[in-house]
């Protein structure tokens, strides 16, 4: 490829990554009850008389983001810091170059930003092929189903309205910066019902972004036999006991001894690269 071609699709992928942090300006402070309501074991609520403390606790969202942490943002389309954003990227780059057959898909999207970015990395690259699934329940995260999945006991994730973006907003967003068309396919559902019937034979990159046991180990059971081989696996929430506990079953289950690489942003954003 050209220099200057080059240089232009890092140009535009480079404002892509920017625009999805909100980078490019200071991301508003995030309100203080949801960030109670993203700490519940921390009991924030009770100390929001503390006229110092809120302020502080509202102001800390906007420092994790410039230290390149995995962050709660207010307007940015995308939860996650630059320098993931960045990694997802070359996963995909990396899938085009090789030529690795298959569709990309994310499970749990939340306001659309990681799907996004890898769609402006097919459109730079001038991938016309391949589809991006946008898999979601659209609603939020389901109630923890503790008999069949004991791991998942006491999660609250159900109970955080921020977590619930609509299908309606997550196509706006895509249309937003011009990537919304028919390569780009919402499975609106919970995970049980949606992947087993996913309508795609093959993939190159799956992105797992469920944050509970239940919804990682659906989206690796219906999707892994499906990743071709030189494509990657991304786990967002490895840092979390329930994810980290499915990942490590299904892999056991599974015989699969491919090195987990962790790019560096605690533990968030793990993957590893299918090799048989």
């Amino acid at each position: 490829m050209e220099t200057a071609t080059m240089n232009n699709h890092n140009r535009y992928l480079d404002l892509m990554r920017n625009i999805l942090t909100c980078s490019m300006w200071e991301d508003p402070p995030l309100p203080f009850d949801a960030l109670a309501m993203q700490y519940p074991r921390w009991s924030l609520r009770k100390f929001a008389y503390f006229r110092m403390l809120r302020p502080l606790l509202e102001k800390r969202n906007f420092v994790l983001c410039k230290r390149g942490v995995h962050y709660w943002p207010v307007q940015a389309h995308t939860m996650m810091p630059m320098g993931m954003l960045k990694s997802l990227q070359t996963c995909v780059e990396t899938i085009i170059d090789d030529k690795v057959q298959g569709d990309l898909i994310e499970t749990g999207v939340w306001r659309g930003g990681a799907c996004i970015m890898m769609k402006a990395v097919l459109e730079a690259y001038g991938d016309s092929s391949r589809r991006i699934f946008v898999a979601d329940s659209f609603e939020g995260l389901p109630k923890p189903d503790q008999d069949q999945f004991p791991s998942d006991a006491g999660a609250t994730f159900h109970n955080i309205p921020y977590l619930s973006v609509s299908l309606e907003e997550v196509r706006h967003n895509f249309a937003r910066y011009g990537l919304l068309d028919n390569r780009v396919i919402f499975l609106k559902g919970w995970f049980k019902d949606t992947l087993p019937t996913l309508p795609s034979n093959r993939l190159a990159v799956m992105r797992l972004d469920g944050d509970m046991y239940e919804s990682t180990i659906q989206g690796l059971t219906n999707l892994y036999p499906k990743l071709s081989t030189g494509g990657f696996c991304i786990i967002d929430d490895w840092p979390l006991g329930p994810c980290k506990k499915a990942v490590e079953d299904y892999r056991k289950a599974n015989n699969i001894h491919d090195e987990i690489v962790d790019p560096g942003f605690g533990g968030f954003g793990v993957f590893w690269r299918k090799t048989t």
